[in-house]
């Protein structure tokens, strides 16, 4: 296969297979919800990406949940959902599970049913 018909198959990948969320993401500014290994979920939009889902991310709302330590004898602690803000980050590949468009923006982008 010659270099230009393998960029040719790469950049058709990009646009119609399941990395087009990521090229839609970059081209059109829009957030996605990033699952990662540590049970962690990102929000963020995506300003760069490769093959292997490397990413740089900006304005990254970090969400996860946290159980609170009890002591002997007490009741279970409910868990507690956290967050934080990271302006600029990169996120190795190896660490994502799945990649969403926005649910939120998704669903008022959708037609009313009829």
């Amino acid at each position: 296969m010659t270099p230009e018909e393998l960029a040719k198959r790469e950049e058709e990948e990009f646009t119609t297979g399941p990395m087009s969320v990521l090229t839609q993401s970059v081209r059109n500014n829009t957030q996605v919800l990033i699952n990662c290994r540590n049970n962690r979920k990102l929000l963020a939009r995506i300003k760069a990406f490769d093959r292997h889902c490397n990413m740089v991310l900006e304005n990254v709302r970090e969400m996860w949940t946290e159980l609170p330590k009890t002591g002997k004898g007490k009741k279970k602690a409910k868990a507690v959902s956290r967050d934080k803000y990271i302006s600029k980050m990169f996120l190795r590949g190896d660490s994502v599970i799945l990649v969403v468009k926005n649910p939120k923006e998704a669903v008022r982008q959708q037609p009313p049913a009829p």
